[in-house]
């Protein structure tokens, strides 16, 4: 039987021949990310840090930018903590306040690259899928072990074949994409899954695959993944990162589903996610003329210069309307 993309990642760095979804397995990743969370991490691990010390200063990647700048005192302090865990440390990858989103720089810094494993103290981990890597969020205790050990356990993912066929429309984008299927399946259709994308990938860029990756923990989804094609190649050639840097993993073409799921690009249509759940996903054209206080562009799933270009275009020569906040 042929083996999925996780199948063949984890029986990788679990360093066995192959491995079957669910069975526990232990791993070493590259990377850790954590954010302003790591003041928290740190404190659940004092006295050990004082002992051992950390595993590995190159497995922590560590940005500031969920409070920022700081908004009370108590978050000013945690800060502060985080550099000098930092310093003490020195930790080699730092990402001071006012760098970029977390998930944006470690793809952007070539942290993450195809084939590689990722773990991380963010939900939003799953975004680096887009270009091929493992990747998926952790909980602050696991974190916390990482940072001494270097390793913890996870568990063989099933894993869920989405395959798009034609092209979307002109007005059409990958949010719009990846919150239809969410609103297929609901929030939990792919719980602990790993979820592979297939078929008519050409018209995805990488900030679109992004997109697409970061939302899979909101179907559940245990990591998003696109695979290594030319588009991915010319991305990180583009950084002078050449595939001699990685190896790329792909699926067997015979590998087995629990799910083989279609979508034909050309019907889908603008929509949006209503209150109070992410699947609660309707067409804009249902919510058209409902009064809106607040708005705000950006956010680790769309806040990339391409997602900012296109909001400017759709408000270049308009006014904001005195009761909203933009």
């Amino acid at each position: 039987m042929g083996k999925t993309f996780v199948e063949k990642i984890f029986a990788k760095y679990a360093g066995l021949k192959e491995v079957i979804p669910g069975q526990i397995v232990t791993v070493k990743p590259d990377h850790l990310l954590t954010h302003d969370n790591t003041s928290a991490i740190i404190q659940k691990i004092k006295s050990d840090l004082e002992q051992y010390g950390i595993y590995s200063k190159s497995l922590p990647i560590i940005a500031l930018d969920h409070v920022i700048p700081a908004s009370s005192e108590k978050i000013a302090a945690n800060h502060k903590a985080v550099r000098d865990f930092v310093n003490k440390y020195k930790i080699e990858n730092f990402f001071d306040i006012g760098m970029g989103v977390c998930h944006q720089l470690v793809v952007e810094k070539g942290l993450a690259l195809p084939g590689k494993l990722i773990l991380g103290s963010d939900s939003h981990t799953c975004s680096y899928g887009a270009i091929g890597a493992f990747s998926s969020g952790i909980d602050r205790t696991e974190a916390a072990s990482l940072l001494l050990t270097g390793e913890t356990w996870l568990k063989v993912p099933n894993s869920i074949k989405i395959t798009f066929n034609k092209k979307l429309k002109s007005g059409v984008y990958a949010k719009d994409v990846v919150l239809h299927i969410i609103g297929d399946i609901s929030a939990s259709g792919a719980d602990y899954c790993s979820v592979e994308h297939h078929g008519n990938l050409d018209q995805f860029s990488i900030d679109d695959r992004f997109v697409i990756a970061n939302m899979g923990v909101e179907m559940g989804a245990k990591n998003s993944v696109f695979f290594v094609d030319d588009i991915t190649k010319k991305y990180l050639d583009s950084m002078s990162i050449y595939s001699t840097s990685y190896d790329a993993i792909y699926p067997d073409k015979n590998a087995s589903y629990i799910k083989d799921l279609e979508y034909d690009l050309s019907e889908i249509v603008p929509v949006v996610a209503c209150p109070h759940t992410v699947d609660n996903v309707k067409p804009v054209s249902d919510v058209a003329g409902l009064e809106i206080q607040q708005c705000l562009i950006g956010t680790c799933t769309n806040g990339r210069f391409s997602d900012l270009k296109i909001a400017s275009d759709i408000l270049k020569g308009k006014k904001i309307n005195k009761n909203v906040r933009l």
